[in-house]
């Protein structure tokens, strides 16, 4: 794994473990969870639960609990993995370090998980990259738009620990991380990382990361956007992006050991609508997907009477052309407005 100058990571173990750190992870753990029976049985005893597990984290005795599985269906199905209360709080004082490093390493246009980015703002690049590739509107735009088949269970944890240790000199830190993303198998050994853990929204960009470098400084690509395991190449040369293909192809099976999924890949023009992050985009508009807007309407039929349901749909129309599905929403919402 490698790509020229990497930053390395300064601080020490303590300032992830410690009880102040532990403290302000608890905090921002809290935030919506104050209900939750398990959460409340934590906090009953909060001070001795965060000092035993900073000396189980000092001694070296630390262990993961298992995960309780369940399944969720929105917008597609897929199997959740839930730590306890007190792994889950270790995942936060882990992330609050890690993140800050990690988040400068990372190229302007990758969006997942990240502060001050998201889905908008990535559908609003796509949409300058269309304008700038098609020299103002001049030229025909190709796009070469790829998904990752089962992205998170197909994670190789001895890459990632791998790339991790290119960043990380800290023995103690690596043994951390070692025990957090060990403490998960998807179908097979050594592969995966759970969905339910925040420190798995970190660590997935921090394996893509790789792949966005050799994007931007081995390939050279311009236009490039990724969000999670979603990614798109514009161009106006589609033999250009065909020839692409095969070199992202082989990077991402013989470096990070990921497929393409061959049901979610394409090229095709920005004139025939393309679809990207929810929306179906063309040069001077976007629309809604056809999924996405049944599964919005089903959602706030369901939930008649939720003005923040409401009130998050239509947030997110304010971004695409949707005025009819803006006008249906606000009819059902009926006294909501």
């Amino acid at each position: 794994m490698a790509y020229m100058g990497r930053l390395q990571f300064t601080n020490e173990y303590e300032d992830i473990i410690s009880a102040e750190n532990l403290l302000k992870a608890w905090k921002e753990f809290l935030c919506g969870k104050r209900s939750h029976k398990d959460v409340q049985q934590f906090e009953l005893n909060l001070m001795a639960n965060i000092l035993t597990l900073y000396q189980d984290l000092a001694n070296k005795t630390y262990q993961h609990s298992p995960y309780q599985a369940f399944n969720i269906s929105d917008p597609k199905p897929r199997n959740i993995h839930k730590a306890s209360v007190r792994d889950r709080l270790l995942h936060h004082a882990i992330y609050r370090i890690l993140y800050p490093f990690f988040d400068k390493t990372f190229i302007a246009d990758s969006y997942s998980c990240r502060l001050d980015k998201g889905t908008h703002k990535a559908i609003s690049q796509f949409r300058n990259f269309a304008y700038k590739a098609s020299f103002n509107h001049t030229r025909t735009v190709w796009v070469l738009k790829c998904d990752i088949k089962k992205f998170f269970a197909s994670i190789n944890q001895a890459v990632l620990f791998e790339i991790i240790s290119c960043y990380i000199s800290d023995v103690d830190i690596r043994w951390l991380i070692f025990k957090i993303v060990s403490s998960f198998n998807s179908t097979e050994k050594g592969r995966g990382l759970p969905l339910g853990n925040l420190t798995s929204q970190l660590l997935v960009n921090v394996y893509m990361n790789e792949f966005d470098q050799f994007v931007k400084h081995q390939l050279k690509v311009k236009y490039y956007i990724r969000y999670a395991d979603d990614f798109v190449f514009l161009s106006d040369d589609k033999i250009w992006l065909q020839n692409t293909l095969l070199v992202v192809r082989n990077f991402l099976m013989d470096k990070l050991r990921l497929e393409l999924h061959p049901d979610k890949l394409f090229i095709k023009t920005i004139t025939s609508g393309v679809d990207f992050l929810g929306w179906v985009h063309f040069f001077d508009h976007r629309i809604l997907r056809t999924a996405t807007k049944r599964r919005m309407l089903r959602n706030v039929q369901m939930k008649e009477g939720n003005i923040d349901t409401v009130q998050s749909y239509l947030g997110l129309l304010s971004h695409g052309n949707a005025k009819k599905l803006v006008n249906r929403i606000r009819n059902i919402g009926g006294q909501l407005f």
